[in-house]
C-alpha cells in the first residue's frame, strides 16, 4: 500500500502527562513494528477525515493517530483509504499498525477494537415525497436500500434487514450510496447522519428520516496477526482511547474539523 507523502516527524523529547501510560518495548513493538506508526486514515467517513490543502488529512482520526505517535516517540505515517472496507483490506493486508473503524462483528475476526471514541448515527434519506416516514417503515418487501459497500452499516442492514433488499454501491466511501440511490431510482440511500443532512441542505427534494436504525460505533483498532496476541499494544491503545475521552480531547478535535458527533462515554470494561 501506497503512504501518503506526509510524515509528521514528532519531537522525542516532548513531555508525556504524568497520568500516561509510558510505552514499553512490548508495547512499541505491537504498535510500531517498523519504528514508525502506521495510521489507516478513513475518508469515507466525514465526520473522521477530511481533506485539506494539498489532500492534507485531517480530522479527530488524524489527530488522535499523531497523538498516540507522540506518546510513543515514533513518527506517524498516514495510510489513506476511500472506504472503510478498503480500511478492512488493509488490516488484511498488514498494511497499517492502528486503524479507524466502526466496531463490527464480522470485522472482529480480523482486528483487535478498542471501546468506541465517538459515536455516529446511521439513518435513511428518502426523496421528500417518499410516502416512507419512519426508519421502522423502511424493511418492507419491495423497498431498495442502497449502501456503500463494506460500510458498516451495510453490514448492520446486511445482518438486519429481513424485508427489503439492500444494494451495494460499487465502492463504499464517501457518497457512493447516495450516487447509487440517484442513479437507480431506488427508495432509500443509508448512510451517516452527517453526511445524509448536508446532501439533504443542499437538495430540498430530499429528506432525512429522523431516528435511526443503527448507532455505529467508531473505534480504534490494531490488526490481528496469527501467532502474535499482542496484549501490551492492545491494552496501551485501549487505554489511550479512554483517557482521549475523559480529557475532552476527542471533542476538541471534532470542534476543530467542524465537526458534530456524539463522544462515546467511558468503556465500562
Amino acid at each position: 500500500m501506497r503512504l501518503l507523502r506526509w510524515m509528521v516527524a514528532l519531537a522525542m523529547t516532548t513531555a508525556v502527562p504524568a497520568f500516561a501510560q509510558a510505552p514499553s518495548p512490548e508495547v512499541l513493538r505491537d504498535l510500531a513494528p517498523t519504528g514508525t506508526l502506521r495510521a489507516a486514515i478513513n475518508f469515507g467517513n466525514s465526520v473522521l477525515a477530511q481533506k485539506g490543502p494539498a489532500d492534507a488529512p485531517r480530522g479527530v482520526s488524524v489527530d488522535l493517530a499523531a497523538e498516540l505517535a507522540k506518546r510513543l516517540g515514533v513518527p506517524v505515517a498516514f495510510v489513506p483509504y476511500e472506504a472503510a472496507g478498503k480500511v478492512f483490506e488493509g488490516a488484511r493486508a498488514g498494511a497499517w499498525d492502528v486503524g479507524f473503524i466502526a466496531i463490527e462483528p464480522v470485522r472482529s475476526a480480523e482486528i483487535m477494537f478498542t471501546a468506541p471514541y465517538v459515536i455516529i448515527e446511521g439513518t435513511y434519506m428518502v426523496r421528500a415525497d417518499s410516502p416512507l416516514k419512519r426508519v421502522e417503515e423502511v424493511d418492507r418487501p419491495g423497498i431498495q436500500i442502497a449502501v456503500g459497500l463494506g460500510s458498516a452499516y451495510d453490514l448492520y442492514l446486511t445482518r438486519t434487514i429481513k424485508n427489503a433488499a439492500v444494494l451495494r454501491a460499487n465502492v463504499g466511501g464517501g457518497s457512493a450510496m447516495i450516487q447509487k440511490f440517484l442513479e437507480d431510482k431506488l427508495d432509500v440511500a443509508a448512510g451517516v447522519r452527517q453526511q445524509l443532512d448536508a446532501y439533504a441542505k443542499d437538495h430540498p427534494e430530499m429528506r432525512v428520516m429522523p431516528g435511526h436504525f443503527q448507532e455505529i460505533n467508531q473505534a480504534m483498532g490494531m490488526p490481528r496477526v496469527e501467532g502474535q496476541p499482542r496484549a501490551a499494544g492492545a491494552a496501551y491503545l485501549a487505554a489511550f482511547v479512554e483517557e482521549m475521552k475523559a480529557s475532552g480531547f476527542v471533542a476538541e478535535a471534532l470542534t476543530r474539523s467542524g465537526q458534530v458527533a456524539e463522544v462515546a462515554p467511558k468503556s465500562s470494561k
